[in-house]
């Protein structure tokens, strides 16, 4: 698989190469090596979340059992303070999902003809919880769900149809008020403020406006799509920026990057950039969450993993821990789910196989093994020529139908790429160092 990528230059560029260092501090792992493994990947662990409530920190994670709150208030002296059983237990449950709403945690599940949605009350924690909801009524099963907190609606995906919208007026009620069923599923959704951004699997990123959609017969606004991007398999989740200008992008594929969008107009959107985790050919990404300018990245079997996009054309790697430890990156093992929003800064962290982690994250100290590399390309645009200054090894350049046209060595750290056999246009470089992937961008001849 060729990749095209597309980046904004004109940079000083910041690329780690990435070993298996614990910098941040590890303040708490839980695991229940009781509970049954699935069927499909002998994950025990799904989904994790975490809220504040009666000013404690209460972390969740699922299983294949239900799921588990903790108080992680004090991380050292952590421990499990309640546990509600799912509809559907046992090894046939891969998938839960939670999000929370004026006091309330939402609980789904993706396997099983018994699942329910389940709304725990979680107001009087951490002294108890009370079950509120517990029914098939509405579905039985949904793959993810997503709640607008400044709107009140529920987005259940993949459900009784690809996805459907709730009203949450009265939230131990949930009212449908809308059902959209224009692409095979939906997989996931990011919603603020009506603006729905929805995964839709083969069918890519749909963007719609809900805000006229209150009761059944109310239709949303399309405001924008993208279908054809590089890497584009099946995409999977997403997660808006702060400001946002900006939206990260996981196509859940072995091998393919995680894209950053330029959504700062919906009706054209562009690709800002792409990355990965650097450790192999075959490592996937999944559910990453924005948090100022950090992306936080379940990353599978390479663990959790966090990103820099301040300059969201130019992502930098600054920490990483692996919480699963086998070299093979074959089928889905490894970090799930992380949640970085607890007023300590500390981050929940979910993994299929080992649990529930709770870090400390120094922003300030934790950047991994730096490998600095100053690369200047000038002219760009160009009429004739494109001079590149660069320690690295090599430089690729592809076509925009990703057919690889170029590969030469950089000499004495300057190489100049001349028009001489190129058409105008856009084509895409990439810069190797030790065998090792760099940097990715795009030149363009007038």
């Amino acid at each position: 698989m060729i990749k095209k990528i597309f980046f904004t230059l004109n940079i000083i560029l910041f690329t780690y190469f990435v070993n298996a260092q614990q910098t941040a501090t590890l303040l708490y792992n839980w695991q229940d090596t009781s509970l049954v493994g699935s069927w499909a990947y002998n994950n025990i662990y799904n989904e994790c979340w975490g809220f504040y409530v009666n000013d404690k920190e209460i972390a969740v994670i699922g299983s294949t059992e239900g799921t588990h709150f903790f108080d992680v208030s004090n991380p050292a002296s952590s421990s499990e303070i309640a546990f509600v059983a799912g509809a559907y237990t046992g090894a046939g449950v891969i998938h839960r999902d939670y999000h929370d709403y004026q006091g309330y945690l939402y609980a789904v599940c993706d396997e099983g003809n018994t699942s329910t949605l389940q709304i725990i009350d979680i107001s009087n924690l951490p002294n108890y919880i009370n079950t509120v909801y517990d029914s098939n009524n509405l579905f039985t099963k949904a793959h993810n769900i997503f709640i607008d907190t400044a709107t009140g609606k529920m987005y259940a995906c993949a459900s009784n149809s690809a996805m459907d919208v709730y009203d949450l007026q009265n939230p131990t009620s949930p009212q449908l008020i809308y059902s959209y069923n224009n692409v095979g599923h939906v997989h996931d959704a990011f919603v603020r403020n009506d603006s729905a951004y929805l995964n839709c699997g083969n069918d890519g990123l749909r963007i719609f406006d809900f805000s006229n959609v209150n009761q059944l017969g109310d239709q949303p606004l399309l405001l924008g799509s993208l279908t054809s991007y590089p890497d584009a398999g099946y995409n999977h989740s997403g997660w808006l920026s702060d400001d946002g200008k900006t939206y990260i992008m996981q196509d859940e594929n072995h091998g393919y990057d995680v894209k950053i969008l330029d959504v700062s107009d919906v009706s054209n959107i562009s690709v800002l950039s792409t990355f990965n985790s650097g450790v192999n050919s075959q490592s996937m990404a999944h559910n990453g969450i924005i948090k100022g300018n950090n992306v936080y990245i379940p990353y599978y079997h390479d663990g959790i993993r966090v990103f820099d996009i301040s300059d969201p054309s130019n992502p930098i790697q600054t920490w990483e821990y692996d919480t699963y430890a086998p070299l093979s990156h074959a089928s889905y093992k490894g970090a799930w789910g992380v949640y970085p929003y607890l007023p300590s800064g500390n981050i929940i962290v979910s993994d299929m196989q080992t649990g529930l982690y709770i870090f400390n994250l120094d922003e300030n100290s934790n950047i991994i093994n730096q490998y600095v590399l100053e690369t200047k390309i000038y002219p760009n645009p160009a009429n004739k020529e494109i001079w590149i200054e660069s320690n690295a090894d090599n430089i690729i350049v592809y076509n925009l139908l990703g057919e690889r046209i170029i590969k030469e060595k950089i000499q004495s750290s300057k190489y100049v790429l001349s028009r001489d056999n190129l058409a105008s246009g856009i084509y895409i470089y990439e810069l190797e160092k030790n065998n090792k992937k760099l940097k990715k961008g795009k030149i363009i001849f007038k």
